[in-house]
C-alpha cells in the first residue's frame, strides 16, 4: 500500500513542482520576428531576474493587457547604462544609469512592437521569467 502511494504521489509532486517552475506562453503579434513567430509557443522558466539580450515574458499592465503576457528582448537592467540611442522614451531620462526596480524591453520587430521605445522603463516586479526555447 505504501509502495502504491509513492508509486503515485512522487510523479504527482513532480508534476506539480514542473507547473510551478515552468510554463508554456503562446506569442502573439510580430514584435518578435524574426525570432519568434504569431502562434509559436516557447518554453518559459519563472524568474525573477534576468541577464541582458535574454527573451523574457513580462505581464501586462495595460487596459488590453490585464490579463495577457507580453514577450520581448531585455535591453538594459538596474545599474546597466541607460540605452539612450536605442529608446527614444528615454533620451531625457535623468542619470546615467537604469535606475533600481525598473527594466528596459524591446521586441526585435520595431516597427510592430509596444515597448521601452514609446514608454521607458517599465517595472521589473512585471518579469515572469526567461524564455528557455520554443515548443516543438
Amino acid at each position: 500500500m505504501i509502495v502504491v502511494a509513492v508509486a503515485v504521489g512522487l510523479p504527482l509532486l513532480a508534476l506539480a513542482w514542473l507547473r510551478v517552475r515552468f510554463l508554456v506562453v503562446t506569442v502573439e503579434g510580430e514584435s518578435m520576428l524574426p525570432a519568434y513567430l504569431p502562434g509559436e509557443r516557447v518554453l518559459v522558466r519563472r524568474a525573477r531576474a534576468a541577464r541582458p539580450g535574454q527573451v523574457v515574458v513580462l505581464s501586462g499592465r495595460g487596459p488590453e493587457e490585464e490579463s495577457r503576457w507580453i514577450i520581448k528582448r531585455l535591453a538594459a537592467v538596474p545599474g546597466d547604462p541607460i540605452p539612450r540611442e536605442d529608446v527614444p522614451a528615454l533620451r531625457d531620462a535623468p542619470g546615467t544609469l537604469v535606475p533600481s526596480g525598473r527594466i528596459v524591453v524591446l521586441g526585435d520587430n520595431p516597427t510592430r512592437s509596444h515597448d521601452s521605445r514609446r514608454v521607458g522603463y517599465l517595472s521589473a516586479d512585471r518579469l515572469l521569467g526567461v524564455v528557455l526555447r520554443k515548443m516543438g
